[in-house]
């Protein structure tokens, strides 16, 4: 069957942000636009030419029709074969474990991670490379380049195959392998954990709640934790994955995951709680009548991490981007290993998992995971997270309490300011930037400022630099707050100020955080402008 060539033009804006290109999903839509970015991915690859690529998505809106697409672009340019999740189904985590479990060249994830989903909503597609990670910016950079070239596309001219018949097809001259997505992940957990401990702790009637918020981790928590370790029937909640969510807006923090808050925090909460997100990268974690930041969860399971059986014998490294808290930092000196801090992005992570230098890696976007795979991991972290309770025998609650009276409390929170007219966010930022100079020995409140300065990385492994990665704002207490616009959304620009004191006085580290940070909150908006510089009052999240 001979490849179809067809004549385009470039599309503006097709740059690939910390975790590939999103838009909203009547962009991707738009003809030519989704067909452009996936040849420039392939060009920019080298080609795609014998190659084996894993495809798979979180199931939102547009997925399925997008996947038929690329199964037929990646034919018409002379793919081997591409392995595909059922019903074009896959967890990023999960994916990143079939490419290396089975040695691809990369695969293609059709996800705008915990972005809502629908016709009205976001879509997302990123190349993840052969270990599985998100690709290197140097490799993003020339996809991004063939953006702006490309003047022609191929494809095939056939019948959409049948994505919910598990075994193998052919489209055009390439074999198409549809697999459970589920299985090969399931495995590879029950390598990584005491799945008998976890087991008895069920049996003996511990309770758990797990909200997959409609989102892609329904079936795998309902396969593992209801399936293979025995919780009850109905622990896993909002289970199917639907094309918009349900209507929600799948990122698990106190604000979209309210109904497990507030669950959490009754009367009659269940010991454990727990939520994913879109395509199941991230977590959240929450005992009865306490919440875990994803900075303090990193710290905890860095601290008893040892109780699984994949990390017995201990910790190579630890890894945090530089907007989490500092709580791990103190893990890591206390146990003497290694402790790096690197720009937001899981790609970043790669290079010292692949060298052997971290064994750990954590955001603070509620992003966690280990070497098992590529890409952080929502239920992987909920599992460890599991192992270390049946292990210790202790609640949430009691574990955090023992940990911050180890290692002090670092406070914590996240505000975000979202859908900032792009030229007001980056005016505060240049605003900031300017006055890096005066800033310390400035007074604000109780506040002295000690350093202010831009984040800059020096990757360890390969040499290479990221600049610009964040404001940093550091006070004489020991505190700082941080500045960042992300790049995760698909309108204007969201603005996160990420705040954080060092606590170690005994009587002071069950404080609400807000109430904690206070003098910090009124700094960094003082500092920066906010509200003048926004017209925002208040942050849209608080984490």
């Amino acid at each position: 069957m001979e490849p179809i060539l067809v004549d385009t033009q470039p599309i503006d804006g097709q740059k690939p942000g910390t975790s590939g290109l999103r838009k909203k999903t009547k962009v991707f839509m738009q003809p030519h636009y989704l067909e452009n970015y996936v040849q420039s991915i392939f060009d920019g690859i080298g080609g795609v030419q014998g190659k084996t690529l894993v495809v798979g998505g979180d199931g939102r809106y547009f997925n399925d029709s997008a996947i038929q697409t690329i199964l037929r672009m990646a034919a018409a340019n002379g793919a081997s074969k591409c392995i595909v999740g059922q019903g074009g189904i896959c967890s990023t985590p999960a994916a990143s474990n079939l490419i290396r479990k089975n040695g691809t060249d990369g695969g293609l994830i059709l996800s705008a991670s915990h972005n809502p989903g629908g016709p009205d909503e976001d879509f997302g597609l990123k190349y993840n490379g052969p270990n599985g990670g998100p690709a290197a910016e140097h490799v993003t950079d020339k996809i991004f380049d063939r953006t702006k070239e490309l003047v022609q596309y191929k494809t095939l001219e056939t019948a959409d195959i049948d994505l919910g018949a598990i075994g193998t097809t052919k489209v055009g001259d390439m074999t198409v392998e549809i697999i459970d997505p589920v299985a090969d992940y399931a495995e590879l957990m029950e390598k990584l954990f005491d799945f008998d401990a976890i087991t008895k702790l069920f049996a003996g009637g511990f309770t758990m709640r797990f909200d997959a918020m409609h989102a892609v981790t329904g079936p795998y928590a309902k396969a593992i934790l209801e399936g293979r370790l025995g919780a009850a029937e109905g622990t896993v909640v909002n289970a199917t994955p639907l094309p918009d969510f349900g209507g929600g807006h799948p990122d698990p923090n106190p604000i979209w995951a309210k109904d497990l808050m507030d669950l959490m925090m009754g009367d009659d909460a269940p010991d454990f709680g727990a939520a994913s997100d879109g395509d199941g990268d991230r977590n959240m974690i929450v005992g009865k009548g306490q919440y875990v930041t994803p900075s303090d969860s990193l710290a905890v399971l860095a601290a008893q991490a040892t109780v699984a059986p994949a990390y017995s014998d201990g910790l190579a490294g630890v890894a945090r981007s530089m907007p989490t808290s500092g709580a791990v930092d103190r893990v890591a000196e206390k146990k003497g290993i290694e402790c790096f801090e690197t720009p937001t992005g899981w790609k970043f992570f790669g290079n010292l998992l692949d060298a052997g230098r971290a064994t750990l890696c954590g955001e603070e976007s509620a992003g966690t995971g280990s070497n098992h795979v590529r890409e952080k991991d929502g239920l992987w972290a909920v599992l460890l997270w599991l192992n270390i309770l049946a292990a210790t025998g202790k609640s949430v609650k009691e574990i955090m309490a023992d940990h911050w009276a180890e290692y002090g409390r670092n406070y914590y929170s996240r505000h975000d300011y979202e859908d900032v007219e792009t030229e007001k966010a980056n005016a505060l930022m240049d605003g900031l930037r300017a006055r890096f100079e005066e800033l310390p020995g400035q007074t604000y409140g109780p506040l002295t400022i000690a350093t202010a300065d831009e984040f800059a990385y020096d990757d360890p492994v390969d040499g290479s630099r990221a600049t610009k990665q964040g404001i940093r704002i550091g006070f004489t207490s020991g505190g700082r707050v941080v500045f960042r616009l992300s790049g995760t959304g698909t309108v204007g620009a969201t603005i996160r100020v990420y705040l954080e004191e060092y606590e170690t006085d005994q009587s002071k580290l069950h404080r609400d955080a807000q109430e904690a940070l206070a003098p910090i909150i009124a700094a960094a908006d003082e500092i920066a402008g906010i509200v003048k510089n926004t017209g925002r009052e208040a942050p849209n999240v608080i984490t």
